[in-house]
């Protein structure tokens, strides 16, 4: 994992880090908070692919992320979330606080991401997040495909 104020300081994105008190926890309560549309909102979930592990950027205005339909677009037969002890040893971050640039593994990005001006996801803090241009994300991190 890449330091998220190291991947910042030479970007041209534009981008904003929006401190707040307490940890969100759920898609719906950031665009609450923030006011924006849930699907400007971008979880990154950590995957199991057999042994490789990926980190998949969603959009959270969907709730339910097909693993089945990102397998077949990966070339795969399955995936599977990775556990908590999984993703804190691939990624040094908790569940819920897995940054969404600077991310050392192979990334898919969902691309209804990109249909907005600025997305919200984590820092790798939890009463920290990122607002970032969408496009940043395929930048910064080691992107192998966009999801449909």
């Amino acid at each position: 994992m890449i330091p998220i104020k190291s991947c910042l300081e030479n970007t041209s994105f534009s981008y904003e880090l929006i401190n707040h008190d307490t940890p969100i926890r759920s898609a719906q309560e950031g665009a609450d908070i923030f006011g924006i549309e849930i699907g400007q909102t971008a979880p990154a979930l950590i995957v199991k692919k057999d042994t490789e592990f990926l980190g998949l950027i969603v959009s959270g205005g969907h709730p339910k992320t097909d693993f089945k339909q990102v397998a077949a677009q990966l070339g795969c037969s399955s995936l599977k979330l990775a556990n908590p002890n999984e993703v804190k040893q691939v990624t040094g971050f908790e569940p819920g606080n897995v940054p969404l640039i600077g991310l050392t593994i192979p990334c898919a990005v969902d691309q209804r991401l990109l249909a907005y001006s600025f997305v919200y996801g984590g820092t790798g803090n939890p009463t920290c997040t990122l607002k970032i241009e969408p496009k940043a994300l395929l930048e910064l991190n080691q992107v192998i495909t966009t999801l449909k």
